[in-house]
Parts: C-alpha cells; structure tokens; sequence
C-alpha cells in the first residue's frame, strides 16, 4: 500500500538528442531483479532524507506480456519517491551504470543553472561509469517530478516524483496522502518510434474518418458544406482525427507503474480527507483525469498552492502536476485517467477496503479537431472565439461581397454572437478573395499560394505599457515561418486561457462535469513582482506535421540563436501555438506566472499547455543567472522546438 506519512562543449544536435543506444537484451548484464507487473499491483517506493544515493541502470520489465527493456532508477519504476524539506540542502549522488550518457533533471525546482541538469547547457551529461554530485538549497515546498534530459530515457523509464514538505501548515487539512504518477510505456524503442513518426506522421493514428463519418456529416452540415471542409483538410494534407502523436497502438499507459489489466490501488481509512498529488510523467500522452462520483478540489498546481477550485475533471499536460484534496464515502472509487484523443487510459482504486471494488467508466468520445483549433475559420472569419459548428452559410452569398475595403483591425467581434449561424452549408467555391488584402496573414508558396517573409521574433521584442497582452491582438509571423518546414499559421488565434481543451468543452452541458480551465486559477498568494513587464516577446510554436518537423518561431534548436533576457528584469512571453497540437511548455529556471485574468493573485508554473490555435501568455521575472532550455516536453517534438535562454 502506497500510503505516505500523516557543457557547453557539446552540440545542441548532442543536447536535446544525447548517445542513442542499440543494445538488445541479451547483450546486458541483467539484475536478477525482473518486474512482473501482470498479476500483482505495484506501489511506489520512499527514500527521505537529505543525501540520497540514486543508481541508474538497465532493467527488465513485462508490462505486455513479453519481456523489454527499461532503464531505471534505483531499480524501480516509477523511480523512488524522494521526500525532501523546505529550507534544508540535499545532496544527490547519481551514479551512471548505464553504457551511454544519462542525466537527471529536477523539474520544477528553482535552483542554481548548473544544478539543472540540462547535458549542454548546465553541465556536459553523466559518463558511464561516472557519478555526478547535485547539490542545492529547497526555497520552496509542493509537488514536482525529476526525469532525464538525454535522449529517450524519459520515455524508457528514468522518472519519478519529489515532495517538498512544507517549513509552515498549509492552509488545508488532509489524512492521507498519495502520489498518483501517470506514464506512457512502449515495448518499442523510442528511437523507433521516433523515426516512424519522421517517416509517415499518422503512423500511430488509426482513427481515420469513415463512410459512415462523410454520410453524417453530409446529413448535418450539407454536402456543399462537407465538400468543402473535406477539401479542406485534404489541401493541407492533415486529418482532423489526429489529436496524439503517439497512441495507445503502442502505449500501455500506466498508474504508478501499473497497467489498466490491474490498475493502482490506495487504501485509505473511513472518514478520511485525503491529498492526491497528480504527477504526468509520461513522454507523449496528455491525460483528462476524473474520479466518477466524487468532487475534486484542487488545491495546487505544479507545486504551488492556489485558491481553492471545485471541480469533476481535469486536464493534465505532459510534466503538469496538479494536487486535489478529496472526501470519499465508505465506498471504492475509480480514479480514471484517460487520454486526450481516447485510445487508452490509466487507472486506479481509492478503497477504504481491499474488497470493495468500483466500476471502470467507459472512456469518451473521441475529439475530432475543429476550425477553432485552426485559429482561423475558411480564411476570412477569423474572429476570435467564435463557435462556427452551428453557422448556417447556405444563405450567405459571398461572390459579391468586396473584403479589400474591410478594416477588421478596428472591428471589436468580442460582443458577437455567432452561435445561431451554420458553416456547415456555406459553398466556398464562389467567394472571390483575389480583391482581399492579406498583408497581415500571407501564405507559403505552395498549392499555388503567395510566399512572404517577416523577422524571426524570437528575439525581437516591443516596448509596452500598461495595456499589455490582448485577447485580439493581431498576429504577425516571422519569415522564418514561411517554407516548406511550417505548414500552417495561425492568423486569428484564440486566448486558450478559458478554452477547456479539445474534447472537453461540452463535458459541463453533456455530462453534467466541470471541468478545470486555466482562467479558473487564483495564486493562494498576492503576486509578488507587480512590476508591469518592460517589454514583450512573441513566440510562435510552429511546425510541419506531414514532415513531423518542429521549431520555434520555423526554427529548430540547433540553427536558433538564444533569447537573452536581462538579470532582473520583467517580461512577458506570449505563446502563440501554429500548430493543431497541444504543447505543453516548460521554462527551466524561472517561474512562469500564468495571467488568468486576475493580476492581484498570478498563479506560478513551470508549464503551461497551449491549446492548437490559440495563445496563451506569462509573465517572467529573470531572477536566476545562467543558460536554461526552454520547449514543448513532449518528448519526440522537444528536439526542434526549444530554445536556450540565457539570463545574464
């Protein structure tokens, strides 16, 4: 029972990818340690203190049925538990055992550059056979996780969670606690993977639309409507049904180590209040997590404590935590995490006793992408926040309609109410644009389109004052957006802040669930740095999802130049997601202070989910001198979209 206590030298090819390793099974030195994770239910283990001993090897493991190759921490699986205090200094002795580099990564925690644990950036990586001693100050408390930064490893095993325990009480009680880590495995090679996805990006998708898909579709939204959406997706060479990259085709997605066969279990007594502490820890899988039956309050998010928030659900992007107090009755519960396009799910049981069991809830429908998650609609509506699903464009005539004399700069589409009007049987083939002005969204040339080109943003910035970020605020892209390695912008993004997600934002209507938005959450604490930022940077996640080509402003890490920020000073970054895919981003170093409408109570994070088509901006106080990276973490997109900020 899982009860817990009432350098520089190398390439940045070489940093974000690190030593790939080829070695099979039998050409290892195996433990007689062998996890057999099929019939029995696996709990994680504790170490606490303030020095720890922490081993990285190889290690079998059988989740499917067949034996595969893992590395690990400490021999474990999810890696051990560690328990650390607030304002004591740990030091961490890791030990290599591995034949390639590996690393370790303390995410969340603020702490000295070359503590991080970044191969290239805070220090060259851990040679085989070579311990590296790490060694800093806890100046705060909550939740966090610690993984790998070289190559795979993440995906293979290499992670597991940190408490920091509090010097001060809460403002919550609890009885009991548990950590529910949640994680993808895969009996392929990572390395395998990744390169089936360079080769054919939908390889893991078999959720392609159907007949039956085109005759309902064509019953709803009229077949001039349905032609021209599917003209649509087929121009740009997507599908509307790829929501992840990698599926549950060959993820088995596990609980603390446990697969959905035996799922986790946590005993607690009756009566108890008790403290989940949500880990996502996976490489490539975003999870929406729900307890059916039972109320979450969340009570903290990524390690730092918020306002109270009543909620049935919640998102959780990849290295997102989220801690939630419940009170469960004297009954089992399931704890269901299923992941964001539904080929699979985690799960556990919350008991007060061992033979009580509760139903596994069926998973939901699957989400198929919409022109919202474009951030643009048909290439002439981009107004943000619109809902097009229900616009009727059968008694629209466009071919008349002369777009050149229209200033949509001036026009305020935050008080229109567009939800009575159906695209679906808008005929496009007679809108003549060739009249429009399109200077502030000009296409690629490709499929006959105009190519234009702009500055890389990424380190240029614009002097603002106290008007700051706007949910309209018009785009611009870099020239560096524009080829063949981006293969869309958006031209119209929405503000993300208050967009559940995909697939989640009929769920209070449909199911009678709340489900968790960003715009939901209030620091615990007054914002510290009340400065307003000096200056802002804008900075797009790009992409070319056929070629599975990711970057950063349509740059890749390692032909990108740093972003330099000055020691002290205060930003603000707005993300602007290109993309039809969610990125969860990480910036190492500094706290990312989430504006969710409330500028008096800021929330802290260390990494945010961008919604596909939208934006989402944070406030950075650069308070800590060094190089840090800075990208998407799902790992397989990580190698192009990152930066390096320095902070000097």
């Amino acid at each position: 029972m899982s009860h817990l206590f009432k350098n520089p030298n190398l390439s940045r090819r070489q940093f974000v990818l690190g030593a790939t390793s080829t070695l099979t099974v039998s050409s290892l030195p195996w433990s007689s340690a062998i996890a057999d994770t099929e019939n029995s239910i696996h709990q994680l283990t504790s170490l606490k203190g303030n020095k720890f001993d922490l081993d990285i090897d190889y290690q079998l493991v059988n989740y499917t049925g067949k034996k595969a190759l893992a590395t690990t921490v400490n021999q474990g699986l999810p890696a051990p538990v560690l328990h650390w205090q607030e304002g004591e200094r740990v030091t961490l002795n890791v030990t290599n055992k591995l034949k390639v580099d590996s690393s370790i990564h303390w995410h969340g925690i603020i702490l000295p550059s070359e503590m991080d644990g970044v191969p290239g950036l805070s220090f060259d990586g851990i040679k085989p056979g070579e311990t590296f001693q790490y060694q800093f100050d806890l100046n705060q408390s909550g939740t966090y996780w610690y993984h790998s930064h070289s190559g795979f490893q993440e995906q293979t095993g290499i992670y597991g969670a940190m408490i920091v325990h509090p010097k001060e009480p809460e403002p919550f009680d609890y009885d009991c606690d548990f950590v529910v880590m949640l994680s993808d495995w895969s009996d392929e090679n990572p390395h395998d993977i990744y390169a089936k996805l360079k080769k054919m990006s939908h390889y893991y998708n078999f959720r392609e639309r159907t007949m039956r898909d085109l005759w309902n579709d064509i019953k709803n939204k009229g077949l001039s409507g349905t032609m021209a959406e599917r003209e649509m997706w087929n121009q740009m060479r997507m599908s509307e049904t790829d929501i992840a990259d990698v599926t549950g085709y060959t993820y088995t997605y596990l609980m603390n180590g446990n697969t959905p066969d035996s799922g986790w279990l946590g005993q607690f007594r009756k009566g108890d209040k008790v403290r989940l502490r949500f880990i996502n820890a996976a490489a490539m899988s975003i999870f929406d997590v729900r307890i059916p039956g039972l109320k979450m309050t969340v009570v903290a998010t990524d390690g730092q404590l918020i306002q109270p928030v009543s909620i049935d659900e919640f998102r959780i992007g990849v290295a997102e935590t989220y801690d939630v107090i419940v009170e469960p009755e004297d009954k089992a519960y399931t704890i269901f995490a299923q992941t964001i396009d539904r080929s699979g799910f985690a799960r556990g049981t919350l008991t007060p006793d061992l033979n009580y069991s509760a139903d596994v809830p069926s998973m939901d429908y699957a989400p198929i992408l919409e022109h919202r998650d474009m951030g643009m609609d048909h290439s002439m509506h981009n107004m943000t926040g619109m809902d097009h699903s229900k616009m009727d464009h059968s008694k629209m005539d466009h071919s008349k309609m002369d777009h050149s004399k229209m200033d949509h700069s001036k026009m305020d589409h935050s008080k229109m109410d567009h939800s009575k009007m159906d695209h679906s049987k808008m005929d496009h083939s007679k809108m003549d644009h060739s009249n429009k002005e399109h200077s502030q969204h000009r296409m690629p040339k490709q499929n006959g389109m105009q190519h234009h080109k702009n500055h890389d943003l990424t380190a240029s910035d614009s002097k603002l004052g106290k008007a700051g970020y706007g949910s309209n605020s018009p785009i611009q892209h870099a020239e560096t957006e524009y080829g063949p390695h981006v293969d869309m912008r958006a031209e119209m993004p929405m503000d993300g802040i208050d967009d559940p997600g995909i697939g989640l934002r009929d769920h209070q209507e449909r199911y009678g669930r709340r489900v968790l938005k960003y715009s939901d959450i209030k620091g615990y604490y007054p914002t510290h740095d009340k400065r307003q930022p000096s200056r802002e940077l804008h900075i797009h996640l790009t992409g070319n999802m056929h070629r599975y080509m990711w970057s950063m402003n349509g740059i890749k890490h390692m032909h990108a130049e740093p972003i330099e920020l000055e020691y002290g000073e205060r930003i603000r970054i707005v993300l602007v997601n290109d993309t039809m895919m969610t990125h969860p981003v990480h910036l190492h170093g500094v706290w990312s202070e989430l504006e969710t409408g409330d500028p008096d109570y800021i929330p802290k994070k260390h990494t945010i989910i961008v919604q596909p088509g939208s934006k989402a901006s944070y406030l950075v106080t650069a308070d800590a001198k060094g190089r840090w990276a800075y990208h998407c973490h799902l790992l397989f997109h990580m190698p192009g979209m990152m930066r390096e900020v320095k902070i000097s």
